[in-house]
């Protein structure tokens, strides 16, 4: 079969199509005959083995996982012996980041568990804009953001994947949400159905007298004090997204910020979990949530898709159709 490989640290340039032997699955594993995937932080955190504390897990001195690709979309092709949730012939969607990786590629052997059927009003590549953005966004905001029902939310950097995800669930779970973008992305949010938008590059949501709940920081810059600012008594501000530096104050003085105050900081890693893409499932199937893609590339694409992605221009996601 055509995948991806990649056999050393890099820039996009690392990563050709190369011809591979096809997986074969195990006794609870489902063989994937791949029709399309998505580019997320995460793949390019494996490509280019940084931050250096990664390469603990995913290899020291070169890539553990060979083929990358989380996102996943397909139809199974066949079973285990172990397998109970799926039959040859469904159609399936999931995230492989704890499972080997290797969506990138024409088929793929992968844990029962990792997978959900696919919505059945979209398309492969709709569904494969989903999992680990719009499960790193539900996560973020049920799960590690308390998010309840009338609170007020802000989202910054709404318009890319994780974003646009966001405001949609945060919207479907009663909350009234502002999000800020720049100004090309301002039809987005109001299309999705944002309360509130804030463009960034006329204004700074961190000098108006606004506050919110909860924040979700999916991309930015600032320092931890501008957020906090912006925090009602016992808000919470949640990481996932954004500098470095900003991720180890979240680790850091945001733990001790927590520790002394009535707000909430703190940083946030998405876990795969099959629950939480099968409520996915339903929110997209209700059609109160719609996945956003900006591009779509071709396998032999990939290396481009990598270069436009991290641009960090994205308004929602970049899919790879196999």
């Amino acid at each position: 079969m055509k995948a991806i490989v990649y056999k050393k640290y890099g820039p996009p340039d690392v990563l050709e199509v190369t011809e591979v032997e096809s997986p074969i699955h195990t006794d609870n594993q489902v063989l994937v005959k791949v029709k399309a995937a998505s580019v997320n932080y995460g793949n390019m955190v494996l490509l280019r083995g940084e931050p250096f504390l990664v390469r603990f897990a995913f290899g020291l001195l070169k890539p553990k996982y060979c083929i990358p690709g989380g996102d996943v979309s397909g139809t199974v092709e066949a079973i285990g012996k172990d397998v109970t949730q799926f039959h040859i012939g469904d159609e399936v969607f999931g995230d492989l980041s704890v499972s080997g990786w290797g969506a990138y590629a024409e088929n793929v052997a992968v844990p029962e568990n990792a997978l959900a059927l696919k919505p059945a009003n979209l398309s492969f590549e709709e569904a494969a804009a989903v999992p680990m953005a719009g499960v790193t966004a539900l996560q973020g905001l049920r799960d590690k953001g308390k998010l309840q029902p009338g609170q007020k939310v802000l989202i910054n950097g709404a318009s890319g994947g994780v974003g646009t995800f966001a405001v949609q669930i945060a919207k479907s779970l009663g909350a009234e949400v502002t999000g800020v973008c720049s100004t090309r992305n301002l039809d987005i949010l109001q299309s999705l159905g944002a309360d509130h938008a804030i463009d960034y590059t006329k204004e700074k949501f961190t000098e108006n007298k606004n506050t919110y709940d909860l924040i979700l920081g999916v991309n930015g810059h600032q320092p931890l004090s501008d957020y906090k600012r912006s925090l009602k008594p016992n808000g919470i501000f949640v990481h996932v997204g954004g500098s470095a530096t900003q991720m180890f104050q979240s680790m850091t003085l945001g733990a001790w910020i927590s520790k002394t105050s009535s707000k909430k900081m703190g940083t946030f890693l998405q876990r795969p979990n099959q629950n939480d893409l099968v409520f996915m499932k339903e929110l997209l199937e209700a059609g109160k949530v719609k996945p956003i893609i900006d591009r779509q590339y071709t396998l032999s694409e990939v290396p481009e898709a990598f270069r436009y992605f991290e641009q960090g221009h994205a308004q929602g996601k970049v899919v790879i159709k196999i």
